[in-house]
């Protein structure tokens, strides 16, 4: 008979630790329980990939035989653990915890003579049936208390992996509890539980996994016979498309379990154009990397979350290979001038750009996908410098392998204008997919895109999108903020398990909020905002119809290709404005060093060489202006005929200089706003380096942004001097110096009109109440849309839950099943 003799505790050693309060008045049970040493050797420090101490030897980045045995082993083992894990968590299930016994045992009665035995082999489930859980696939000497790593667990899905601090809490918890832990020579064990426990963790984890899949599996099972049961006329349509437009089908079962608000319906097809069926966005992120000599482990996780690198690699060759064919003529919906700025104004339009030093780094980031209410879908491990558009394209074609054939979907993305324009001109994705697909910018993002492009890809001013923002991206970013410092240091395999086990707790917490996100989104978006829009509305005296009008007008005549005749002009006067820049510069270093040398005693030779300097500085002023003239701009445009050149250039450079205020101005609310949540604790306080960085960053813009400002209301003062009425064009307002008045400022958003109106000047150009009653028109709009939606995703909510119930039930009545159902989504609830 095996059996497992804990020895008599020494003063100064410990073979049993003592670690939970149990519920009863005078037991205690074991967290840690050490099993005596056998005869063999077992090795004192087994290879892992948890290694955190430095080491004189030059750390090996790949693991070696010993390691792939070990995971090898673990993986044999962990199936055969399932039935007595769940066995053990049945009987336990709403009870006091059990006292551990001094003897585990095979012997039912305790009778038979005890002795202390050398130990060849291991009765796992026996350790299991005591709530135990070893940290070695085979002769462990230390096994861990379930009830202590299910407690961790709920600890890691709410902060992150902390394996290091819980070791050290456990040794300084003993050793003031008189307990120490000491090796064979009777020397005391520095780090005893690291090793083990981060062992335990891990693989209790993974038998974790097993079971949920096993459950899945069984209700999965169900839910298909429920479906081939039930009538294809019960199922509730709210929508606001044409039936005929709409066509019946199901998304596959990983994503109506993700969020079945937005894939648990059974009617699709409504056109991008008005919304269509799925709002998803996508972004990436290049503080979760991982350090080259961090190494790896063998595999030993299926992740579930990440696509394939061999699935995102093929996109990649695929997008490069269609770039070497020539662009598609397309009619672009927002002029290319516009996107190009976009382009340039963004990093995350750059694939080239360099985010991480590769040297350091395998992996430099992750790009994820999610749905409208954050709700992580997939994500893409980034292992190039920047953000390629191969890793967004991946997520979303592999979102479409997964809905039906004639569902549509809209992607809000930083850079959506520029995703977009790739698509139109190279065959990087499938027609049938680009046909259902429709792009757009986030939110707050897009108020640094041009003016053109946010006319058609702000999510605020495009019809259909009712209140999607697409900022949920930073939202989980935020989230898995604690996991970056982990990622680096653990092996690959393990970063890829941290970051998809906690988006799959982060996923099942918010999928169970689905119901108050719906509330709490009609309370607080449609309700409130949709109020003070309609407020705005009845204060303003323009009929809805009429505010309709202008809407159309301001968008035709702002997309227009000769709207961005400056964008071309620009390019070529960006020489002579640099030169004039260079020459006002030296013109104030010339009068600086003159008021310098008069207050001083300067010879007369060097006077006559200041002199000289100043001839040759307004000789090169009188070339700038003749070389500005050469430029025949009237010529190239013959809208600007008969307006005085003085005026066009102060008015390009006024558009020019607005442009970048409006940039530094979003980037300092920005930093504001960070600043400000972490003072009222609506996000993660800031640590002394960060709260100390972001000051530096505020106070390093700030001056910057304030002469930009001057200068642009010196700009509108000379403008309205040379301003004749008959040129119709209207002048810019000038912007308030006060941070928090610019911010509230709408003019802040509207880039400087260039080109001549003809005929009477519209009125969502002059008259300001008109912008405000269409910016409250869309509001409202807006707010209407989302209220529709919301009330499709609450039937899909309805629907799904009547559909779950009904599996559940079946599958408890199915033989066989009920055992594992039960036991396996209480504890992995």
């Amino acid at each position: 008979m095996q059996q497992l003799i804990n020895p008599e505790p020494k003063q100064s050693k410990v073979h049993a630790v003592d670690a939970v309060e149990t519920v009863s008045d005078t037991s205690q049970t074991d967290a840690l329980a050490e099993i005596p040493d056998p005869d063999f050797e077992i090795p004192s420090e087994p290879p892992s990939d948890i290694l955190v101490e430095k080491s004189p030897v030059k750390r090996r980045i790949l693991p070696d035989k010993a390691t792939d045995s070990s995971y090898s082993s673990w993986k044999t083992l962990i199936p055969f653990l399932v039935e007595p894990h769940l066995k053990y968590s049945a009987r336990t299930l709403a009870t006091a915890l059990e006292i551990t016994p001094k003897v585990i045992s095979a012997c039912a009665t305790l009778s038979c003579p005890q002795k202390r035995t050398s130990i060849a082999c291991l009765f796992f489930d026996m350790l299991l049936h005591h709530g135990l859980f070893p940290t070695a696939p085979s002769q462990p000497r230390m096994a861990v208390s379930i009830e202590l790593l299910s407690f961790y667990r709920a600890l890691f899905e709410r902060s992150c992996d902390a394996i290091n601090a819980l070791a050290s809490a456990l040794k300084t918890h003993y050793s003031r509890r008189g307990f120490v832990m000491t090796d064979t020579r009777g020397e005391i064990i520095q780090d005893p539980f690291r090793r083990g426990l981060g062992y335990a963790v891990q693989w209790y984890d993974i038998l974790q996994v097993q079971i949920e899949r096993q459950v899945e599996e069984a209700l999965q099972n169900s839910r298909d016979r429920v479906a081939t049961l039930r009538p294809q006329t019960e199922d509730h349509v709210s929508t606001s498309s044409p039936l005929s437009t709409l066509r019946r089908g199901r998304c596959a079962p990983i994503l109506i379990q993700r969020c079945p608000a937005c894939f648990g319906g059974t009617m699709f097809g409504k056109p991008t154009a008005d919304g269509g069926d799925i709002h998803t966005a996508t972004d990436g992120n290049f503080h979760h990397r991982h350090r080259r000599a961090a190494g790896d482990c063998p595999h030993f996780y299926d992740p579930t979350y990440f696509l394939p690198k061999q699935y995102v690699d093929d996109v990649g060759r695929r997008i490069e290979a269609q770039r070497k064919r020539p662009a598609k003529s397309a009619v672009p919906l927002v002029p290319d001038e516009a996107i190009d700025q976009c382009e340039t104004a963004y990093e995350a339009a750059d694939g080239k750009k360099q985010k991480a030093a590769m040297d350091s780094f395998d992996d430099t980031g992750v790009m994820a996908l999610i749905c409208r209410h954050d709700i992580p879908l997939f994500f893409a491990n980034i292992d190039s410098p920047g953000e390629q558009q191969k890793y967004s394209v991946a997520l979303l074609e592999h979102l479409f392998s997964l809905i039906p054939p004639y569902a549509t979907v809209v992607a809000l993305y930083d850079v959506g204008c520029v995703l977009a324009r790739s698509l139109s001109k190279y065959d990087i994705l499938p027609g049938s997919i680009v046909s259902r697909l429709r792009l757009a910018t986030t939110a707050m993002h897009a108020y640094g895109h041009e003016w053109a492009c946010q006319l058609v890809y702000n999510p605020r001013m495009c019809i259909g999108l009712g209140l999607s923002d697409g900022e949920g991206t930073e939202r989980l970013w935020s989230r898995l903020v604690r996991l970056i410092g982990v990622e680096r240091s653990s092996s690959r395999q393990r970063r890829l398990w941290l970051i998809d086990r906690q988006a799959a707790a982060i996923g099942s917490e918010m999928q169970s909020d689905l119901g108050d996100w719906i509330r709490r989104r009609l309370k607080r978006g449609v309700n409130d905002q949709g109020t003070a829009a309609q407020e705005a509305l009845d204060q303003c005296e323009l009929a809805i119809d009429d505010l309709e009008s202008e809407w159309s007008q301001q968008r035709s005549s702002q997309l227009s290709v000769r709207a961005h005749a400056p964008a071309r002009l620009k390019k070529e006067l960006d020489t002579v404005l640099t030169l004039q820049a260079d020459l006002d510069t030296s013109d104030t270093a010339l009068q600086s060093t003159r008021l310098m040398l008069e207050k001083g005693t300067a010879s007369q030779d060097t006077l006559e060489a200041l002199e000289a300097l100043e001839r040759g500085h307004d000789r090169l002023m009188a070339k700038v202006e003749v070389l500005y003239a050469s430029l025949n701009i009237h010529d190239q445009f013959p809208e600007l005929e008969g307006i005085n050149l003085d005026f066009v250039r102060l008015l390009l450079m006024a558009r020019d200089l607005k442009m970048n205020i409006r940039k530094r101005a979003i980037a300092s609310f920005f930093e504001w706003d960070k600043l400000d949540r972490a003072v009222g604790g609506a996000q993660q306080a800031l640590g002394t380096k960060l709260h100390q960085q972001t000051r530096k960053a505020i106070a390093k813009r700030q001056p910057a942004l304030l002469t930009a400002l001057r200068k642009f209301n010196a700009y509108c003062e000379r403008l309205e001097v040379l301003y004749d009425p008959s040129w119709g064009i209207p002048l810019p307002n000038p912007l308030p110096t006060k941070l928090a008045q610019l911010r509230s400022d709408p003019n802040l958003m509207e880039d400087v009109w260039i080109t001549p109106s003809t005929g009477q000047v519209p009125r969502w150009l002059e008259d300001a109440d008109v912008r405000d009653g269409i910016r409250a028109l869309l509001k409202r709009e807006r707010c209407r849309e989302e209220q529709k939606r919301l009330g499709i995703e609450a039937d899909n909510l309805c629907r799904f839950f009547g559909e779950e119930l009904a599996a559940l039930e079946l599958a408890l009545r199915t033989p066989g099943c009920r055992f594992l159902i039960v036991v396996g989504i209480v504890f992995n609830a």
